[in-house]
């Protein structure tokens, strides 16, 4: 079944992306962000525990729409994908992730940062991206600006998203949904403290509501 990756974005509307140090945190990760009333998350590829813990959630929380994130090569789209992974998104793009993207079995989301980068994806036939890293590359400014002349192109905004601007993010027409790490970050996901994590999981969604 193809994914349509737009609606899944506009329906989650806020993503934690998350960095595992051990691939059994996944799980009740997981959980957490769902009892807050999150149904995305953005697990990256930064240690070890990303792929087990992206085939960990995919296998026991079904519900939870799992991405994997920092996907750098046609063999990490490969492997996400195998590992059971919703989608997959990147923080740039290569010519070789772009054709490995045609036949991926899942969605890919690559990253963009320059108007250049936006042409480039466009042309390859996708128009879902990630704006990233959001705030040092001109923020809601730089997102008005591409809206005109590549007003087919919507972003999920991430690095540098907060519970103070996201707001910001999520009120201009061509962004779907946006990516921080407040919501789940490493101190609290190494301590295990699920219950402040859903606890920002709901405060965002209470925020931000669809």
């Amino acid at each position: 079944m193809t994914i349509d990756i737009q609606a899944l974005f506009r329906k989650a509307r806020i993503m934690p992306v998350v960095t595992l140090s051990a691939a059994d945190q996944a799980v009740p990760l997981a959980h957490a962000l769902l009892e807050g009333g999150l149904t995305a998350i953005e697990v990256t590829l930064r240690t070890p525990a990303g792929l087990p813990g992206i085939e960990a959630i995919a296998r026991h929380v079904p519900q939870m729409a799992v991405g994997a994130g920092t996907v750098l090569s046609p063999a990490d789209l490969s492997a996400v994908a195998e590992a059971g992974a919703t989608f997959a998104l990147s923080p740039g793009s290569t010519p070789d992730l772009l054709i490995a993207a045609k036949t991926s079995p899942i969605p890919f989301v690559p990253g963009v940062a320059t108007a250049s980068e936006v042409m480039a994806v466009l042309a390859a036939g996708m128009t879902t991206m990630k704006l990233f890293p959001a705030s040092i590359v001109g923020g809601v400014p730089m997102l008005r600006a591409l809206a005109g002349p590549l007003g087919e192109a919507m972003f999920c905004p991430t690095g540098g998203v907060s519970l103070d601007n996201a707001g910001a993010y999520l009120a201009e027409p061509n962004v779907l949904c946006v990516g921080g790490t407040w919501i789940a970050p490493l101190d609290l996901i190494r301590a295990g403290n699920w219950g402040e994590i859903t606890a920002r999981a709901a405060a965002a969604v209470a925020a931000f509501p669809g």
